[in-house]
């Protein structure tokens, strides 16, 4: 197949993808080696100019999107506007980005508030996952982002979040020992969370 048309491909296989295609899947289909994607796809990115969408790099692959001028007019046709998460979710998103894994009682610690309403939320939006159980009393469950949590921000990966040092981050004078007494190498702390869990109740604290 002539580079033109493997170009081509490309772009039809960043159309139908369901989630940003990484480099190796996309050589494995187009039967190349995965360092020529990184050629294809500027490649790609040339036949777009003048059109209305572009490549961007999200969670670690490759997604075709609009480009931020047309916006207005997707979010007409998108209509009613996309559903926005709450202060008190972009809290907890912040705060389970910045030190992941964490666990329910880490974060409630630093809120000072009960979270497992807003986990359960991002979790059925597939903003956060649970990655195994801490060994902690209790055994609390370990949350972490996804991949939609990624792209759903424009981040290629966890690097690409800001430098910030947050206040809401420091520790407290119960939270640190909180951290303490549950932090364990990922080694020992996690283990498979069974698939079949249960939402997260507010008043069982043994579980996240």
């Amino acid at each position: 197949m002539s580079s033109i048309d493997l170009v081509s491909a490309l772009q039809c296989l960043l159309f139908v993808a369901e989630e940003p295609l990484s480099p190796q899947r996309a050589a494995e289909i187009l039967q190349i080696r995965p360092e020529e994607v990184a050629e294809l796809i500027e490649k790609l990115q040339h036949k777009l100019q003048g059109h209305g969408l572009h490549v961007v790099h999200l969670a670690g692959g490759y997604t075709l999107a609009t480009l931020p001028d047309y916006a207005e007019y997707v979010q007409a046709l998108l209509e009613p506007d996309p559903q926005r998460l709450s202060r008190q979710a972009l809290e907890v998103l912040a705060i389970v980005a910045y030190r992941q894994p964490i666990t329910r009682p880490q974060v409630d610690a630093l809120r000072g508030v009960n979270s497992s309403g807003v986990m359960n939320s991002l979790i059925e939006k597939d903003l956060l996952r649970i990655t195994g159980r801490a060994k902690a009393p209790g055994r609390p469950f370990l949350l972490a982002t996804t991949d939609y949590f990624l792209s759903a921000f424009g981040l290629s990966n966890l690097d690409d979040l800001p430098q910030l040092e947050l206040p809401l981050l420091a520790a407290k004078a119960g939270s640190a020992r909180l951290f303490q007494d549950e932090a364990a190498p990922q080694s020992e702390a996690e283990q498979p969370a069974p698939e079949d869990e249960a939402p997260l109740e507010a008043e069982d604290e043994s579980g996240l």
